[in-house]
């Protein structure tokens, strides 16, 4: 309004923060609704032509209320009456996409106080430099809905979300329209919501100024959110009889059921009790009470509680937001009534990440973490302040492991865009369930009947709706993959690799074209996790390029079974692009491994140089042998692969920090995996002192059969060969079974010997080896002569006499 009592209408551009005039009365007007075009050369007005005060003066005279006009505005030309009745009428432009040129039609949506809709089309023609209304008697018209009760404009996606009251329970419909066709109804949903049907109640089509300063009345405070991955939710507030309590309910239309919350409040005057408002922030919705309670519910997943964020005191209060006077018209903004002021609303990751670090709470811990990997994906500078707050809580939450939540989750956050549905078909979380309570809340949930969608070749929300309800009807947790199956055939591969690694048989067990196939995958997939160790982390954590068979058939069967599980679903994605997937999850998944020890040895300043026997470990690298171990904790649980060279450095940690006793226990329980490349160089480096005699023999004695084999030739002690000899001595023998052999060869020794036995011996060992039965052709260090030698050495040590 102007000094002058004008009333001026305007549109604030964001850009440049100006206001461009569109039109002035040269009075005071009390407008109720008015909308602008996508041309901006109409403009559609509603208002009151007089106040209360002046309506005794107007009751002898037939003058309408309520005045709706049509304005053209470029320029100011014509202005065309196209509603006078004394019932409130809000108006809407409908507006194409963006992209498309001006088009000489426009349509628009009058919503009218006695329940119904209705679209009015508009042909305009270009004239001198100036746009006008084509002057063909009245405006085609055409009625949208009737007899609705609620409705709310979703402006972004043109899109009327209405209820009409039918029998018990109210019908929530919703009307598209569309850029180039009129419009039409595309869905349909059954709620058990009470709605009063005296008053109809609006959203999104301005502020109702009237509606707002009576906020305990009977009208609905409801709304529907919708977010771009397919969620489409209801939010109410409800009637509680209890004072001190406020309940609300969200309905999750796309997962088919709704939770009720009832939350107790701390003691408050009555006056300051007002209802909950909801916000939407996209993947969350948030029911916020000011001074109370902010209420974060994560719509993708919100079987889980702990998935939810319940905040109160300090923590729950949004900057200038301090009274409920709050509209939520676009995602991710609030509307402030009573101000008259927009709001940008974020989630600042230094909030976020103070909140997880003094939270005593799993159920707070949980929720906040993952919030921050949703909201702040692929941020290093998140990523490294998470994993330096797991590395120093791995022991304080009790409810979930920390580690396993930070990989599963990451590995679906940065997966999901790569496909359609990848994010039903992804595991999200290590939980199967949560037996845990939010402290002040109490959820009720309740199965509800699944929307009905009517539509064709519709891209967009409503095609990942309707992809979200089709997951529903085939009981969507079944889809996500599940290690458990992997677990059980890993189990019974590994029993078999065992067996035949490093001997005979292990072409042959290979031979097969699954176990062929599982290697083969696993080949490149190694090969990437060393691209990824020598490249990306430059080095900074000594991980080793070695072979590990362990961990290339859990990985080669992870790609085989995650593949079948892709293939069963995506069928309409190909074999190719299924390829790259899964090659893109293993990637990550060993990225993100990476990533958590490059952080640990920079946090804990350990250099690449840590890999060595001849000083005990610091308090640093024990710490970060914790991690370490923590880490294998998680990977298990998981079933899930780890880079080449993890078990080695583990192992290498783990002898240089903990006492041999513990060690040795380590290894006894498989938390430390006895490894060739740390035991050759455990064998090579340490020299044969009491204590590390002691040390080598309680590790050699602990490898498996083959391992020790290859690993027994790298330690030259007399008591080693010894064993090697034994063992090489009943191996021939073994050879020989029942054969007959002819009188032995006589054979010139190294050492000239007069005892009978061991001549005998020797001769017969060199001529089982001459008839080809050698069992160790690629161990040239054994033979008849070393046999020989090696037993002399013992005999004359046990004598106490110097050999020479």
């Amino acid at each position: 309004q102007g000094n002058q009592r004008n009333t001026h209408i305007g549109l604030y551009d964001l850009q440049t923060k100006q206001n461009e005039h569109l039109y002035m009365f040269e009075k005071d007007v009390h407008i109720i609704s008015c909308s602008v075009n996508n041309e901006r050369t109409l403009l559609a007005v509603s208002f009151c032509q007089y106040t209360e005060e002046e309506g005794a003066s107007q009751l002898l005279q037939s003058v309408s209320k309520y005045l709706t006009l049509l304005i053209e505005i470029h320029p100011i030309n014509n202005v065309r009456v196209l509603k006078a009745v004394d019932s409130c009428v809000r108006v809407q432009f409908l507006y194409p996409v963006e992209g498309r040129n001006a088009s000489t039609e426009s349509h628009l949506l009058l919503v009218s106080e006695d329940k119904y809709v209705e679209q009015f089309d508009i042909h305009v023609v270009a004239e001198e430099h100036k746009v006008v209304i084509q002057k063909s008697g009245q405006l085609p018209r055409t009625k949208v809905v009737d007899d609705l009760v609620w409705a709310q404009w979703d402006m972004m996606e043109q899109r009327l979300f209405y209820i009409v009251p039918k029998e018990s329970k109210s019908t929530l419909r919703c009307v598209q329209f569309y850029p180039d066709e009129n419009f039409n109804s595309i869905l349909e949903s059954h709620l058990d919501i009470s709605v009063n049907e005296t008053q109809l109640k609006l959203v999104n089509f301005g502020y109702d100024y009237c509606q707002d300063q009576d906020v305990t009345s009977k009208s609905s405070n409801l709304q529907v959110f919708t977010n771009k991955a397919g969620g489409l939710c209801v939010c109410c507030s409800l009637a509680s009889d209890i004072p001190h309590e406020i309940m609300y309910s969200i309905y999750f239309l796309h997962k088919g059921y709704n939770k009720t919350f009832t939350v107790s409040l701390e003691r408050t005057e009555p006056r300051q009790l007002k209802e909950v408002a909801f916000i939407n922030l996209d993947y969350y919705v948030a029911a916020y009470l000011p001074g109370q309670f902010l209420h974060l519910l994560n719509i993708q997943h919100p079987d889980l509680l702990c998935y939810s964020l319940f905040l109160t005191g300090e923590d729950a209060r949004i900057d200038t937001l301090q009274n409920c006077s709050i509209r939520s018209p676009l995602v991710s903004r609030v509307l402030d009534c009573k101000a008259g002021s927009l709001y940008a609303l974020s989630i600042t990751d230094s909030a976020l990440l103070q909140l997880l670090q003094k939270s005593k709470r799993d159920c707070e811990r949980l929720a906040a973490l993952h919030c921050a990997l949703l909201y702040f994906q692929h941020t290093e500078k998140m990523e490294m302040q998470i994993i330096q707050w797991i590395s120093e809580n791995l022991s304080t939450c009790h409810s979930f492991d920390p580690i396993q939540e930070f990989i599963i989750a990451s590995l679906y956050c940065r997966m999901c865009s790569e496909a359609q549905n990848l994010d039903k078909l992804l595991p999200y979380t290590s939980l199967h369930d949560w037996t845990g309570v939010v402290p002040g809340v109490i959820c009720a949930t309740d199965i509800i009947s699944l929307p009905v969608l009517e539509f064709q070749n519709s891209k967009g929300f409503w095609e990942k709706l309707n992809s979200n309800l089709e997951s529903v009807k085939y009981a969507e947790p079944h889809l996500h993959y599940h290690s458990s199956v992997l677990r059980r055939e890993w189990r019974g591969l590994s029993e078999e690799v065992n067996f035949c690694l490093f001997t005979n048989q292990r072409e042959e067990r290979r031979s097969t074209a699954y176990l062929r196939n599982i290697f083969e995958n696993a080949k490149k997939y190694v090969l990437l996790s060393i691209l990824f160790t020598l490249s990306y982390f430059s080095r900074l954590v000594p991980l080793f390029e070695e072979e590990d068979y362990q961990q290339q058939l859990l990985m080669g069967l992870m790609v085989a079974q995650l593949k079948d599980h892709l293939m069963r679903h995506l069928q309409y994605v190909g074999k190719k692009k299924i390829d790259q997937i899964v090659l893109d999850y293993v990637a990550n998944l060993l990225n993100l491994v990476h990533r958590i020890m490059k952080e640990v040895w920079r946090r804990y300043q350990l250099h690449s140089c840590v890999f060595c026997f001849d000083e005990r470990g610091s308090a640093a690298e024990f710490a970060v042998f914790h991690i370490m171990s923590r880490i294998l904790e998680a990977a298990n649980a998981m079933c899930m692969p780890l880079p080449p060279g993890f078990h080695t450095l583990h192992l290498g940690l783990g002898v240089r920090c903990l006492p041999l006793h513990t060690l040795l226990h380590y290894i006894d329980n498989g938390i430390l995996q006895l490894t060739e490349t740390c035991v050759r160089k455990l064998l090579k480096d340490l020299d044969d002192t009491e204590q590390n005699e002691k040390l080598k023999f309680s590790i050699v004695m602990r490898l498996p059969e083959a391992l020790g084999q290859k690993a027994r030739q790298f330690w030259n002690h007399p008591t080693n060969a010894n064993l090697i000899a034994r063992k090489y001595v009943k191996l021939l023998l073994e050879k020989l079974g029942n054969r007959q052999y002819s009188r032995p060869i006589p054979e010139r020794l190294s050492v000239p010997v007069e005892f009978l036995p061991l001549n005998y011996l020797t001769n017969m060992l060199a001529e089982i080896e001459n008839e080809g039965m050698h069992p160790h052709e690629k161990q040239d260090h054994v033979n008849a002569r070393f046999v020989e030698e090696t037993a002399l050495k013992h005999t004359m040590m046990l004598l106490g006499l110097k050999y020479s």
